[in-house]
Order: structure tokens, then sequence, then C-alpha cells
């Protein structure tokens, strides 16, 4: 008795959050931490979705909400996607949870049975690993690097997916790297995709913080449309990370077991999220834009100001928040005594040493990166580049 499950023993404790709970204490003791770790966009929300929140309060949406979300809201979910997207969605097809991480929990419940294979380019973002695992899949990586923008080709992709393949999963653009695929890209893998009967899970969170060119959504493409699960959310484009709201388009089936496991876990989401949610993805506003464009200023900005640093190998990432360098340069260098003999111990020294909080690129399953997040302001930035300079200036 008192023994904790093999299960909870065996999860690996998000490296995001644990490099914000290490910066948060180093904070509590009053310690100067810019914090650079986090995927959280440092804007408030939006005037009219707070007001919507509030009419929300007033109209009494106080009591259990349907497990797959507001008909109403579901019905504004498959106008967005419609419009924006090009996907042909029912409000039946359509399940929103307590944010786009719980939406992919609920999907690997789903579709994953034991010893199924699910396919993740790597650099995946932190928790798709371990929603794999716990729902008893096989990952199967398939690496990238710095050099091809971290996207992977349709030979890989070829030689990844086999008959045992369940799922693929991937974000676009993509946490960790900011890598984009355009829709040529796109379409090149979807020449792969349509020789083999797989789930196709496609993260499209970070849609509206793309510097390039419009989002292409996979589902977009006929031949696999049929088996493409679409993820998105509020959080990241709204600014509203802490109001948990994500949601799934999907095929009948699947939507319909994402909705059974739900209602045994957590049923309908947040009413009062949901309201504010619907008028957001409604009504959107120039403040999406907006941030975006700030999110590019800062891009470049940090680009500007590491480029020179030795030992950082970087490229432009075309959407999302972050910077992906590849540190391979650095590791097996000493300082203050000390040898770095990985990207963790490489965080946990700028951490210790200039107190600027970063995350280990292993925990995305790549050991020669760390990510940086420019969710944060250019003041900041600029003194959390000068502090990382310094910093690595004394491995030798």
């Amino acid at each position: 008795m008192g023994k904790i499950s093999d299960r909870a023993k065996n999860m690996a404790e998000s490296a995001t959050l644990k490099m914000a709970r290490l910066a948060g204490e180093l904070k509590e003791q009053g310690k100067d931490i810019i914090s650079l770790s986090l995927g959280e966009p440092d804007f408030n929300v939006p005037e009219y979705i707070k007001a919507a929140a509030k009419q929300a309060i007033d109209d009494n949406f106080s009591h259990y909400p349907p497990v797959p979300g507001y008909k109403d809201f579901r019905e504004v979910i498959c106008n967005k996607f419609k419009n924006e997207n090009g996907l042909n969605y029912t409000p039946e097809q359509i399940v929103v949870s307590t944010g786009a991480k719980h939406s992919l929990m609920n999907i690997m419940l789903a579709v994953v049975n034991p010893g199924d294979e699910v396919v993740l380019p790597a650099p995946y973002w932190v928790s798709y690993i371990e929603m794999v695992k716990f729902a008893e899949g096989k990952p199967v990586i398939i690496d990238t690097s710095i050099e091809t923008d971290f996207k992977i080709t349709p030979e890989q992709l070829k030689g990844a997916l086999s008959p045992k393949t369940k799922a693929f999963v991937f974000s676009n653009p993509c946490n960790p790297s900011g890598s984009s695929y355009t829709k040529e890209e796109l379409s090149a893998l979807v020449e792969v995709f349509k020789e083999h009967d797989c789930y196709i899970v496609s993260d499209e969170i970070y849609e509206y913080i793309n510097f390039v060119e419009p989002n292409t959504s996979l589902g977009c493409f006929e031949e696999i449309k049929d088996r493409v699960i679409t993820v998105n959310g509020v959080s990241k484009g709204f600014a509203m990370t802490g109001w948990r709201i994500g949601f799934i388009g999907a095929p009948l089936e699947v939507a319909k077991a994402c909705a059974k496991v739900q209602g045994q876990f957590t049923s309908g989401a947040n009413a009062i999220a949901q309201r504010a949610s619907l008028v957001a993805l409604r009504d959107k506003k120039d403040e999406v834009k907006k941030m975006r464009d700030v999110f590019l200023q800062r891009r470049d900005l940090l680009i500007e100001l590491l480029s020179p640093i030795e030992g950082l190998k970087l490229n432009v990432p075309q959407g999302a928040f972050y910077l992906f360098p590849d540190v391979s340069g650095l590791l097996g260098k000493s300082a203050n005594g000390k040898k770095i003999n990985n990207v963790g111990e490489l965080c946990e020294f700028l951490l210790e040493d200039c107190m600027v909080a970063t995350t280990p690129g292993d925990a995305f399953g790549c050991p020669k990166n760390i990510r940086i997040s420019y969710a944060n302001s250019e003041e900041q930035l600029k003194e959390a580049a000068k502090r990382i300079k310094n910093s690595l200036g004394k491995l030798s």
C-alpha cells in the first residue's frame, strides 16, 4: 500500500513545466529571472472576449454544458474551419475540450491500441510522446535537423510508415522549432499518406502565428481528408492560455469516441470559457494580427542579437514564437570547473549563471538543441540575449 502506479512513475515530467517550476522557485528567492521557457503569449486577452465572458456570467451559463461543447459554438468552429481552412465538418464532428492538450490526449485514448505505432517527426511537442506511451502505443521517431528547417521529407515519411502505423502526429507551425510547412511541402507528404491507411493528426494551435503565408491545413487535401484529425484552440492566437479551450474536427467515429472518453474523465469544457471562445472565433478582431506582427518583430530582434554568439547555430522559423538553435558546438565545454555534457545541463547552467530560463531540446526529441521562447517584451529579450552572450562566453 502507499506505492504510486508504474504509469505515474514512468511518465516524464513536462520539461517546459519543469523549467517554469525551477524558474519560479528562483523568482520566489528574489532572483531576477527572465523566463524564455514557457510557450505562452505575454499579451492580455482582447477586451471583446473579456466582455463576452462577463456577459455569459450574467446570462447564467453556469450549468453543465454538453460533453462535446455547446451546439452553437461547434457551429462557429465549423464555420471557422470552412472559411479559413477549407475544411468541411458538421457540428457532430467537433469536440470541444479543456485545451488542445486535452484534445490530443482524447485522440490517443480513442484511436491507439497497445502496440500500435504512432509516427512523430522530431522535434515533436513535448507531450506527444508521453501521450503515446500512456495509450500504450509505440512511438516511431523521424529525425530532422536545423539544416532542413526541422522538416521531414516524403522519403523519410515513407520509411517510417508501416502496416502497424495507427497515427501520424505533428504540429504546423511547429512547437518547438517554429517551422511551418508550405502547401507544396504538405502536398508531397500527402502523396505518401495516400498509400497508408492511418490517422493523421494535424495540430494547428499556432495557426494564427505564421509569418510567411496563411497556414495550410492538412485536412484540405481531398485524397486524405477522411483520415485527418484537425486540432486547434484559442490559447496561442487569442492569448487565452488560461481559459483552457481546445477543439478537434475529426471523422465522425473518432469524434464520437473522443466525446465518450471525455464524458468519463472531465465532461464538457468550462461553460464561460466556451461562450467567450465562441465570440473570439466568430468576431475575430485585428488584435490577432497585431499580436502576430509583434511576434515577428521579436523573432527578428532575437535572431539579430543571438546570431553573433559563437556556438549557437540558428535558422529562421516561419511561425510560432520560438527559436530552436543547435548548440552542439557548446557541449563538452566547461565553465566554473563544471563540464556541460548535454543540453539539459546547458539550460541549467544558463539558469544558474545568468538567470535566463530556456528549455532543453532532448524533451522534444532533439538532444542538440534548446528552445528559446520570444513571448516576452523587447526589453526583456535584449537583456536576456546580453546575459546569454556573457554566460556562453565563459565556456571553454
